[in-house]
């Protein structure tokens, strides 16, 4: 699905490690590999070259922590949380989607917080509804499941391809990548009240999250309602493993599922995140870090299910957490007369609906749910949802079935005997809730893997692939859903759900994982620190709020103010030994060279290759391209605007400029290349490289600290060296002792052995360091330097909200504390 487009000649190509040597080679998707399953699972086959490159790679990944069972959760009583945060929910898909984090959204409230929920356009009434604010991040939730149900798994049908629905696809995920990152600092749509994020809680799908908490030095939290976190207890719900005739270790292919699904997404995906990124002013990530990124740089997560019925797995570490569905008050609901009528002339009907899954023949599947109802003898609820099952009035006359429009979950289904849907979590959870069992009819995504977690707790029959529908499974599901074990089973699941509370298990997991002390204000403690500013030797980290106050009060100049990074994430490239990774950075200059040379000659040719007469649409016509416009008419033909001559001169003029400018660029970007390859990539990758060595074998190897510009790279050199030089002559002698005592005379032989090494590469590491690290922070602060238009706009919102909390705000016992604390600093 990838290819690079969108991105622009003078980015540099990402880093090839190598693990993106390997993983490039590992394109092979054919049946030999994978296949796709009629449920939009893959089959990966344990046997092919794609598994065994991503086995081999999936070990390298840094575990933040493995455990012989889960790690207790860690007590926190968000009642002593004060701090008052801009917290964006970023949430991309369904209602059932986005309804979860409404509840959260409203907690969040409870403590202070205020909260935007960014989503899709069409959700915006819900939102608002719910007293939340939106912002509208763009895409069409109904195209993306009219999509997923006609490309259920990771691969697109040919018919998809013919109907051009992935370039589709990829247009909506750059607008909603622009969306997500203009919810962050972007002014509400209806208020005009000003809005600086200080965190974001995300679910993956929505893709922006990490690269806009990049941007801004924000924390970040990710929430969902399927596993994305690797584990060896269980595959990825996306991937189907074929273990068969396979030695290979269960648990070992679980966690290579989850490099599967994201490195297959990345492909997809990875150039237009990247060329996104571009526009932030953030460099490409790597291929080698794409791929399980949240995982590697140990971003939080909480996953919304009950551990009643899936416990948290033993191998995830605890910023890893398991806190129960979320459910949202239940709303005020008065049931219309026909649904009222309809639940007290009868027994209680089983509800029937797939919610907003856009289904490509609903009079089809009509027809097979009317037929499914005769045959098991059951009375009905069926929900039109955005397919509009149903039609318009050729079933009104069944006395058995109703069809309904919207009805709130929590009200109806106290109210049946039983539920059938597409699988989607909350409706999952909203129907074991209330103790009603269950019968999934499953479409994509973690649908198969919720009906088989229900299956598994005996509250419904084994999924039924909408593929896979008829009358007859479907009448015999319902069947079972109507006997006294899946009834009991389902009570039972419903008396423990009842008894958690996910959405505050998850606000406490959310405080929990915040960097309170680097959060703070160093004045106003309630509220998060947006500037850095130094008195005489005092460093103070200002909210917005304070900052302005002493702005407005002339107690200090706002040019002084320097933007606070509270939490800065940096994507490097992951070194695992000093010759990959020095090969693999050589290849990189010498790409970046060799594009930059051709360059040199084909940007002039593509210049003057550009069309100079014919017909265009007139939204192409610009100050810099003069050239002959298709100007459409009344009648739906064209006309075609002709250029003057004095114009035509223009243009040639203009294409040599730009031809002159292009060749000139090339041959910028070549010595660019040669000389940050040579002076700055090179050492860095040998560097770390060598620092690295000792985890090939089982050698611990110090954590260095982040290198975000030339200071901290002059830190982090210091450091190492110093470590490197302990470690390096410490390990002759511990590593020979180690050995001797965990395996005897052979043991203290193979420690002399890795002894050895371990003082060579730390040794090395440390003094190559000097130079590779300061350079390395060298290079970060000169970019930084040069590409300022995302750090201008943040500052730029900063400073407006501020002055609109000074303006707006009851800000008199703030405006007092600010003063006096400043007051007290300077005497």
């Amino acid at each position: 699905m990838g290819g690079h487009t969108n991105i622009d000649d003078d980015v540099p190509p990402p880093e090839y490690s190598q693990v993106e040597l390997e993983l490039q080679n590992a394109d092979e998707t054919s049946a030999s590999a994978s296949e796709t399953r009629d449920d939009g699972r893959i089959d990966l086959n344990t046997q092919s070259r794609l598994f065994k490159t991503l086995s081999r790679v999936v070990d390298r990944f840094p575990r933040k922590g493995a455990y012989d069972e889960p790690p207790p959760y860690e007590k926190f009583d968000s009642r002593q949380f004060a701090l008052k945060l801009n917290i964006v929910i970023q949430v991309v898909g369904s209602r059932g989607d986005v309804q979860p984090f409404i509840a959260l959204g409203v907690e969040l409230l409870r403590h202070g917080h205020r909260v935007r929920l960014a989503t899709h356009d069409t959700f915006a009434g819900f939102v608002r509804e719910s007293g939340l604010e939106f912002y509208p991040i763009g895409g069409d939730p109904a195209e993306l499941m009219a999509y997923m149900v006609k490309n259920p798994g990771l691969f697109p049908s040919m018919k998809s391809l013919r109907a051009g629905d992935i370039q589709k696809k990829r247009k909506m995920i750059s607008e909603i990548l622009d969306g997500c990152w203009d919810s962050c600092i972007q002014s509400d749509l209806v208020t005009m009240r000003p809005f600086v994020a200080e965190a974001i809680i995300a679910n993956p799908p929505s893709f922006a999250h990490i690269h806009c908490a990049q941007a801004l030095g924000i924390p970040l939290h990710l929430m969902f309602t399927m596993p994305w976190t690797s584990t060896k207890v269980f595959p990825h719900p996306l991937i189907n493993m074929n273990m068969a005739n396979s030695s290979i270790p269960v648990g070992h292919a679980n966690r290579v599922s989850y490099l599967a699904v994201e490195w297959l997404t990345w492909q997809g995906l990875g150039d237009v995140v990247n060329s996104w990124r571009k526009k932030l002013d953030l460099e490409p990530v790597p291929t080698s870090e794409g791929p399980m990124l949240a995982e590697t740089l140990g971003i939080p997560f909480t996953y919304c299910w009950s551990p009643s019925l899936i416990p948290k797995p033993f191998d995830w570490p605890p910023h890893i957490g398991v806190c129960g569905f979320f459910f949202r008050d239940p709303p005020s609901y008065e049931p219309p007369p026909e649904i009222a009528t309809f639940l007290q002339n009868g027994p209680p009907p089983i509800y029937i609906g797939f919610g907003s899954i856009v289904i490509e023949d609903p009079a089809k599947l009509t027809t097979i749910l009317l037929r499914a109802v005769r045959e098991a003898g059951v009375r009905a609820i069926i929900s039109r949802g955005w397919s509009n099952l149903g039609g318009d009035s050729a079933y009104l006359q069944n006395k058995d079935v109703l069809f309904i429009g919207d009805c709130p979950h929590e009200w109806l289904f106290q109210h049946v005997a039983a539920v059938v849907h597409h699988g989607g979590a909350g409706t999952t959870a909203c129907g074991l809730l209330n103790g009603r069992p269950t019968t999934v009819v499953p479409f994509f995504g973690d649908q198969p893997f919720w009906g088989a977690m229900v299956a598994n707790a005996g509250a419904g029959p084994h999924p039924i692939p909408q593929r896979l529908l008829t009358h007859e499974n479907l009448a015999a599901a319902m069947k079972f859903c109507l006997t006294r074990d899946a009834l009991v089973a389902a009570e039972a699941l419903g008396n423990k759900m009842r008894s958690e509370s996910g959405v505050r298990n998850a606000v406490d997991q959310f405080h929990a994982n915040l960097p309170v002390g680097e959060l703070q204000c160093d004045i106003l403690k309630d509220r998060a620190a947006a500037w850095r500013y130094k008195k005489g030797k005092i460093p103070l980290k200002l909210s917005k709020l304070a900052a302005e106050i002493l702005v407005e009060s002339l107690k200090v100049h706002p040019d002084r103010l320097e933007r606070y990074i509270p939490r800065p994430i940096v994507i490097d490239p992951i070194r695992w030994d000093p010759v990959t990774a020095t090969t693999s950075s050589l290849a990189s200059t010498f790409k970046g060279m060799v594009v930059s040379t051709s360059d040199i000659i084909i940007k002039p040719v593509q210049v003057y290759q550009r069309p100079t007469t014919g017909t265009r649409n007139l939204s192409s016509y610009t100050s810099d391209s003069l050239d002959p416009i298709e100007q459409p008419t009344d009648s739906g033909s064209t006309t075609t605007i002709t250029t003057e001559p004095s114009q035509n001169v223009q243009s040639k003029t203009q294409n040599f400029g730009a031809a002159v400018a292009g060749s000139a660029s090339g041959v910028g970007g070549f010595f660019k290349y040669f000389f940050k390859g040579m002076y700055v990539d090179m050492p860095l990758a040998a560097t770390e490289g060598l620092r690295s060595l000792p985890k090939l074998y089982g050698g611990e190897v110090r954590e260095i600290g982040l290198i975000t510009d030339f200071q901290s790279g002059a830190k982090v050199a210091g450091k190492n060296f110093v470590d490197g030089f302990v470690d390096g002559f410490t390990d002759l002698v511990r590593e020979p002792m180690r050995g001797g005592r965990e395996e005897g005379a052979l043991g203290a032989i193979r420690g002399v052995g890795k002894g050895s090494t371990n003082m060579v590469a730390k040794v090395s590491s440390g003094m190559l360091g000097l130079v590779a690290y300061p350079s390395h922070g060298l290079a970060k602060t000169i970019t930084a330097a040069i590409h300022t238009t995302t750090v201008r706009s943040i500052n730029r919102a900063r400073r407006v909200e501020g002055q609109y909390l000074v303006s707006n705000g009851q800000t008199t016992t703030d405006e007092l504390l600010v003063r006096e604390f400043f007051d007290n600093l300077q005497s």
